[in-house]
């Protein structure tokens, strides 16, 4: 049978050759393989692929309508221009901005310097109060420490059974012995 196959499929491969040993050199057809035929198993790009797209996704749903923002505010809007100011007129802080975006940025989600100097402000009169607190705790305990103070009175809880019996120890010796001043 592998014979007749093999007359069949190579007999204007190989002219020079007899045909009983035309099928002795032809043992397989290869059908345009440039290699051993193997086949590398490779860990999927699937995740990777995946993770470009959703990158690639995220990326131009905040670039493109950013982007035209921008250039409309650009176009139509453009950069401030020096003006005089009126008399009596304080300009707010987010005014001395050139470019709209960041007046706007500066106005609602930005804190104007002045704000910012008073919140450090506060923050150096809470560190001055807290210094001052733990020098007086040290003095406190310097001073607890020389003469041998307490902070605080100590109380010592009594159960009442105990207080009962001192009661009437203290009671039957005032009975025996008089009254104490």
């Amino acid at each position: 049978m592998s014979v007749v196959s093999c007359l069949r499929s190579g007999t204007n491969l190989l002219k020079n050759v007899s045909s009983p040993a035309r099928c002795l050199f032809m043992i397989q057809r290869e059908m345009g393989g440039h290699g051993p035929r193997k086949m590398v198993i490779t860990p999927s790009r699937w995740q990777w692929h995946k993770f470009k797209d959703m990158l690639h996704f995220y990326f131009m749903l905040g670039v493109i309508p950013l982007g035209t923002l921008v250039f409309l505010v650009n176009i139509f809007i453009g950069p401030a221009k020096l003006s005089p100011i009126p008399e009596g007129y304080i300009p707010k802080n987010w005014e001395y901005y050139p470019h709209p975006i960041s007046r706007f940025l500066a106005r609602y989600l930005y804190t104007s310097h002045q704000q910012d100097y008073e919140k450090y402000l506060h923050f150096m009169y809470e560190e001055k109060e807290k210094q001052q607190m733990r020098l007086l705790e040290k003095k406190i305990r310097t001073l607890m420490a020389e003469r041998g103070d307490s902070q605080a009175m100590f109380y010592r809880p009594i159960l009442t059974k105990y207080h009962r019996y001192v009661r009437e120890e203290y009671d039957r010796l005032e009975h025996t012995t008089g009254p104490t001043i």
